[in-house]
């Protein structure tokens, strides 16, 4: 059985210091909340540890990320497990439930990462930092082969191991899911601010960002929120961070109507005034990326399809304007 990190002895107990959560494993509770973590015969264990929900080779919009490699596929896969319990959840059989997984050794998993038209591994569907060790592992390897490592994130992880997990990834996307901190608390069992700190750091470090803001009707809907939210990404991450916005279904505890698309085209024109590349996510239209000096399309989406040959080399292939777009590691 593998060994966790993050971990300390407490009176008869263990406590986790992978993210804020700081579950203590007792021999009566011998799972953190995650269910991936934990204690086995009373020792620091990993019993979810390579134990994978699936493999699917996937376009790499699908995480969603329009500004890195775009138009390529990625090897896919992800834990049974989540550190915040969202009653929102759009893949709660994976992240709250209990699905069947296996076993995947890292060297396997970083040998498929590499076959069949793939650029690297992706770490998404659930939670993936509650996959500390194993990805630590996996990625040193894909990296080493040439691949590029993406992180699909909450972002509600404490400070140390998000450094740590910034050696061997090149791309994250993080989950934003409202500007609210009682909505954080009430609603998804953690707290905000974690998270922002986490987009600060990636922001800092250098490495590929983009945001995902799931829109819920009633919920986290206030156009005034919407506009503080945008400020703040834009003044700590950048304008130019691409942001993603989400139509909501209802799934697992919240039984709200799907959110209108009126709502979402309204959200996008909002956060359009501070960021500089907004999309619509869940919706079948085109989902485009221009140019912002010459107004070209730069790269044009319809569905999963990519058309590129407005880019060249991560520029406006009209005017050489740079992009932010990430076309090569």
């Amino acid at each position: 059985m593998k060994t966790p990190r993050w971990v300390e002895r407490e009176g008869k107990g263990w406590r986790c210091g992978l993210c804020p959560r700081g579950c203590l494993w007792t021999a009566a509770s011998p799972l953190g909340a995650c269910r991936v973590r934990g204690l086995s015969d009373g020792v620091p264990s990993l019993p979810g540890w390579g134990r994978c929900v699936s493999l699917s080779i996937d376009p790499i919009e699908k995480k969603p990320l329009y500004h890195f490699l775009p138009g390529s596929l990625i090897l896919s896969t992800g834990p049974a497990g989540c550190n915040l319990s969202c009653m929102f959840c759009q893949n709660w059989e994976i992240s709250q439930g209990d699905p069947r997984t296996h076993l995947v050794m890292p060297e396997v998993l970083a040998h498929a990462a590499m076959e069949d038209g793939s650029r690297g591994i992706a770490f998404t569907y659930s939670e993936p930092v509650i996959w500390f060790e194993y990805i630590m592992e996996t990625a040193t390897m894909v990296k080493k082969a040439g691949g590029a490592v993406v992180m699909v994130s909450n972002g509600y992880v404490n400070r140390a191991p998000l450094d740590e997990l910034l050696y061997v990834t090149d791309a994250w996307n993080v989950d934003l899911k409202s500007w609210s901190k009682e909505f954080y608390e009430s609603i998804c069992g953690g707290n905000r601010d974690t998270v922002l700190e986490s987009i600060k750091r990636l922001a800092l470090s250098g490495k590929h960002l983009e945001i995902t803001f799931l829109l819920i009707p009633g919920r986290n809907d206030r156009p005034a929120e919407w506009d503080e939210m945008a400020r703040w990404i834009a003044g700590e991450a950048g304008s130019g961070v691409p942001l993603h916005i989400s139509r909501y279904f209802p799934r697992y505890r919240m039984t709200e109507p799907p959110t209108p698309l009126s709502l979402i085209y309204d959200a996008v024109d909002a956060f359009s005034r501070h960021l500089e590349f907004v999309y619509p996510g869940n919706v079948s239209m085109e989902s485009n990326t221009v140019c912002r000096k010459c107004g070209a399309v730069v790269v044009r989406r319809a569905g999963w399809s990519v058309d590129r040959t407005g880019l060249s080399r991560g520029g406006c292939a009209s005017c050489g304007a740079p992009t932010g777009i990430v076309d090569s590691l």
